[in-house]
């Protein structure tokens, strides 16, 4: 008998919704969406592959058509669906009730072509009631939500592929810009310039003891009647604020808690005020966010992930709203629990109604709240005591708590307030101040408390006092303050401001912030975001060159389109033309759209170097020093000198002071000569710390010679390496492997055997690949192989004709003619065309081929050298004092202690990120401290390791350094000392440290690209 199908995103969604619905329906899911616009040159259907517009997705000439295509993840599942649906009756989608969830349902049509009748099915919750009434009371798809949704989609795609590149350009590879992104890590900067500026004030502030039977506390309020200053007075310039505040400095509070110890004040006033506190509306997304991260110390993804699971486990409503509302059904379900549990006393006599107060809120479904009509308690759910579970729990009880406390009575009391004053030295008064709050009915705080962002001030209950009484002041403490800069976004706080600027909805906000963080904008410090050196290049090259696209007001309007999109009052496609194509404003004044934004006319104005410099100041001679993004790591620079920037410095830390002291710190201390080998031993700093190496790294071109702008590039990308083969072929002698890449790339006809049996030929008459090709014939090449051979040889001498004139030009026409470009052009390889243009404007520096060729020489003479061998200094050494004795030492690391008797096996102590530790044959102990590395003996070696390691496992050799994350694979990376020397891992792929590479001085860019290498 023919079933129902029901299609929802989730298999977890969709395993609860089974249990609801009976054996007459089938019920699957789609795993997420099943198109999208094509996210590589190889998903392009062959029929679109010749369109200009393919690889976009987007035809921005034909009224802004989209191209979707079946995603490859999504391929299997589509099939099973198909097939689910020809037994079926009828199909009801079930996706979620927004514009995601409208969209996935329209695609779902689409693709499925169902011959059955079609229902919309919507709901808030998965619960029986819920469910049910959905299955009775479908409706049509709502075609506004879907082009609402589309044109959401097609403008961020418009943005992404047209803006990210000119980061990639401008910046550097491997960045992105997007509407709501751009917006957040311009925020992050903002408040980071801020606190640069800050200057701070200090002042101070005086707190008495006093006692009338009863002792409390109070705290100087003002002098001869004007008030004293306190923190909230002073502006961001360290200046007074307001001209009627008086300021106590150090010397002057010390005197006054010595003079007015054991003075007699008289109570001036007694005011009593009620307090009343109303609970808090109940979660939308942002709110729950942003309490999850106070209270729980919740991530923005953590928490959403959570939320997820409650909500496909029918435990709470829909987690992605905007809306404070409470349904009729669930005010009931609350205030009937309130009444149960907690008396008629906590209920106040009509249900609270919270209206929203956020920019752009849509408010089409409920507030964030637990499921049904009569909510579980938490201790009911039976999670278990993984760390799953037990996000699960935490957080329900979160909802559960606020949702109740939302329609209990307020919190009520009264606060006093008591005013005191003396004039022990006849000219000059004293009045001191205290107050306090005693709740009398605590109403919802019995059940909630305090939120997470107020202040946790405690309740203080004061004597019974009245004006003129005399009190007295036992003694008194002067303490010192300074005025702080504006604090650190948290994922809490920017959440919240995003949120109130309009810009972005509930559903973006966690995954922006995954972004932000992952694309190496910002990193955390504690909770605090901090941003990177790319964040103010990045930010700066829009506020200049793209001022409306992080505009926050002309952000938010965007989303009220989209939102004006959602209800009919906007048409998507005139909007989208006037972002893309450009509009006029109500003056008549033209507004330039993002094709002309991003035009080669406008991209030539912008200068990459100013955009990732950064000013800090002219230091006493009058030169400038600044801070540079840099291609591998972030530096400061004044004239020639550099120094790179230590790991985990802040920008506000970046102080002129601190650039003078790294730029005038010693590249290098020489310490002596190993007798040993007869090598200087060096003592120098690193971005992980300070280091000793025996002789030198091979001394790379600094960064703003032609050599170093070449080695910012990344040299190790297959597209690079095919574009400076060509080069070298323009050359009298180029090298075996440059003709073989420049043979290869585009594909000539000539096979591996046929190029194998030419360079045999070659070894056997002591001639090059490129000799041997011109006696091809007597190399017993096949006749077909002689003809590709021919064309060949026939390029590279017109190649040739080209090394005289400008390497852009020479460089540029080389690749056209050589058929690579074309080819490159065909494919999804658009990262790989950024960087030969990148190439090719960097190879301005040099007059022609010839210059750029013989520095790619000498750069690979370098990178062949020997790698010294290096070793971090100890915690209580420091480059001043370290001498040549302790150096060697250090070198001598790994040390062998023995060998154990029992079985002969090697034992070794070592230094590693988590601190000294020794290791026989994959086991390891810790060391109690880094000078036990060289005086820890075999005995005491083998006592520690005949103590059992803690649960028993054998440990994996520890990783000397961890280095962020792969972008390519998403897993962190790890620096390792492996049999062969030191490595680099993302637990997939492993690759070695090159000679000329520093331990101590590995950056993470540096470990990308090594990864990046070994995988091409």
């Amino acid at each position: 008998m023919p079933k129902s199908l029901v299609i929802v995103e989730s298999p977890a969604k969709a395993k609860t919704i089974e249990r609801y619905l009976g054996s007459d329906y089938v019920v699957e899911a789609s795993v997420g969406h099943i198109r999208d616009l094509p996210a590589k040159a190889t998903e392009v259907p062959a029929v679109y592959k010749g369109e200009s517009w393919a690889n976009l997705g987007i035809d921005v000439d034909n009224d802004f058509k989209a191209l979707y295509v079946v995603t490859e993840r999504a391929k299997k599942q589509v099939a099973k669906l198909k097939k689910l649906l020809k037994s079926s009756d009828g199909l009801y989608l079930a996706t979620d009730e927004d514009r995601e969830g409208e969209a996935i349902a329209w695609h779902l049509l689409e693709v499925l072509n169902p011959q059955v009748p079609v229902y919309r099915m919507v709901f808030h919750e998965i619960t029986e009631k819920a469910i049910q009434d959905a299955v009775a009371s479908p409706r049509e798809l709502d075609h506004r939500l879907v082009d609402a949704q589309e044109a959401r989609r097609k403008f961020d795609r418009l943005y992404g592929y047209k803006v990210s590149p000119v980061m990639w350009q401008k910046v550097k590879p491997g960045l992105s810009a997007g509407r709501v992104q751009s917006v957040a890590n311009r925020l992050i900067v903002e408040r980071e310039r801020q606190r640069i500026e800050f200057q701070t004030a200090s002042y101070s502030s005086l707190e008495a003891e006093m006692s009338s039977g009863v002792t409390f506390k109070a705290g100087l309020t003002a002098v001869n009647g004007v008030r004293v200053a306190t923190g909230r007075d002073f502006d961001a310039q360290g200046q007074l604020s307001q001209a009627d505040r008086t300021i106590v400095n150090t010397d002057q509070g010390k005197e006054l808690a010595a003079a007015l110890s054991g003075v007699e004040f008289t109570v001036q006033s007694v005011e009593s005020k009620p307090y009343r506190r109303r609970p808090a509306a109940p979660f939308m997304t942002s709110t729950l966010q942003q309490e999850a991260s106070g209270r729980l110390g919740f991530s923005a993804s953590r928490t959403m992930g959570a939320a997820q699971k409650l909500y496909e486990e029918g435990h709470i409503t829909y987690m992605r709203t905007d809306s404070t509302t409470l349904s009729a059904d669930a005010l009931s379900a609350a205030r009937t629990l309130i009444r149960e549990r907690f008396g008629h006393d906590h209920l106040p006599a009509d249900a609270r109604v919270y209206n929203k107060k956020v920019k752009n809120a849509q408010e089409a479904h409920e507030a964030i709240r637990p499921a049904g009509d009569a909510w579980r308690d938490p201790s009911d759910l039976g999670f278990k005591g993984d760390t799953t579970d037990s996000d699960q729990a935490r957080l329900y009880q979160l909802i559960w708590s606020r949702t109740i406390a939302s329609q209990m009575n307020d919190a009520e009391g009264q606060t006093v307030t008591i005013r005191l004053a003396a004039s022990p030295f006849g000219s000059e008064t004293y009045e001191f101040g205290t107050s306090g709050t005693v709740i009398t009915s605590p109403g919802f705080m019995s059940l909630y408390g305090r939120q997470s962002d107020e202040s946790d001030d405690e309740e203080r209950e004061l004597p019974n006092l009245s004006e003129g009484d005399a009190v007295l002041a036992t003694s008194l403490e002067s303490k010192d303050h300074q005025t702080k800069p504006p604090a650190r976004y948290t994922e809490a706080t920017l959440v919240r401001q995003l949120e109130e600027l309009g810009v972005g909805r509930p559903s973006t906000y966690a995954s922006i912030l995954g972004t932000i963080q992952s694309r190496g904008y910002v990193w955390k410090k504690g909770q605090a975001l901090v941003p990177a050196l790319t964040a103010f290049a990045t930010v700066g090259l829009m506020e200049n060159h793209f001022p409306h696209l992080v505009d926050y007001a002309l952000t938010a309007s965007m989303e009220d389109d989209l939102d004006q999109i959602s209800v009919g009052e906007i048409e998507p496609n005139p909007w989208l033309d006037d972002f893309y194509f450009g509009s006029v404003d109500a003056t008549g004044k033209p507004l330039p759209g993002l094709r002309d934004l991003v035009s080669d006319e406008r991209l030539a104005d912008i200068d990459p170097v100013e955009i990732n410099t950064i000013p800090i100041g002219v230091d006493s001679d009058g030169q400038v020093v600044v801070a540079k993004v840099g291609k591998n790591f972030p530096y400061v620079q004044r004239g020639d000198e550099y120094r790179s920037l230590p790991a985990g410095i802040t920008p506000d830390e970046i102080t002129l002071d601190l650039a003078i002291q790294l730029l005038e710190t010693p590249e290098e201390r020489v310490l002596g000569v190993d007798p040993a080998t007869g090598i200087e031993v060096i003592a120098r700093p690193g971005t992980f710390g300070p280091y000793v190496s025996l002789g030198r790294p091979p001394k790379m071109p600094a960064a703003s010679t032609p050599g170093g702008q070449l080695l910012g590039l990344p040299l190790h990308k297959k597209e690079l390496k095919v574009a400076l083969a060509y080069m070298r072929c323009m050359t009298d002698y180029p090298d075996n492997d440059s003709v073989r890449q420049a043979i290869k790339n585009p594909k000539r006809g000539i096979g591996d055997a046929a190029i194998k049996r030419l360079v045999e030929f070659g070894d056997t008459h002591n001639i090059s690949l490129i000799e041997a090709f011109e006696r091809a014939k007597e190399a017993g090449s096949s006749p077909a192989a002689q003809k590709a051979i021919r064309s060949f040889l026939k390029l590279r001498k017109s190649l040739v004709e080209l090394r005289e004139i400008d390497a852009p030009t020479a460089l540029q026409s080389c690749l056209e003619k050589s058929g690579y470009l074309k080819d490159l052009h065909r494919g999804d390889n658009e990262d790989r065309l950024t960087n030969i243009n990148s190439l090719i404007e960097t190879s301005r520096v040099f007059d022609n081929v010839v210059e750029l060729v013989d520095e790619l020489g000498r750069i690979d003479e370098l990178k062949n050298q020997p790698k010294p061998k290096t070793a971090s200094l100890f915690q209580t050494m420091t480059l001043e004092r370290i001498t040549l004795e302790e150096a060697l030492e250090l070198l001598s690391l790994p040390r062998t202690v023995g060998t154990d008797p029992a079985d002969g096996v090697e034992i070794t102590v070592q230094n590693g990120p988590y601190g000294p530790y020794l290791l026989k044959d994959g086991e390891s102990r810790n060391i109690q401290n880094e000078e036990q590395l060289l005086t820890i003996t075999l005995e005491e070696c083998l006592q520690l390791l005949a103590v059992p390691k803690k649960f028993g496992r054998r440990a994996a050799k520890p990783p000397l350094k961890e280095l962020g994350k792969d972008p390519n694979s998403g897993q962190p990376i790890l620096l390792k000392d492996g049999k062969f020397g030191p490595y680099v891992t993302d637990g997939k792929t492993n690759a070695s440290l090159k000679s000329w590479d520093s331990v101590e001085a590995l950056t993470e860019q540096r470990a990308v690209e090594l990864l990046a290498e070994k995988r091409a």
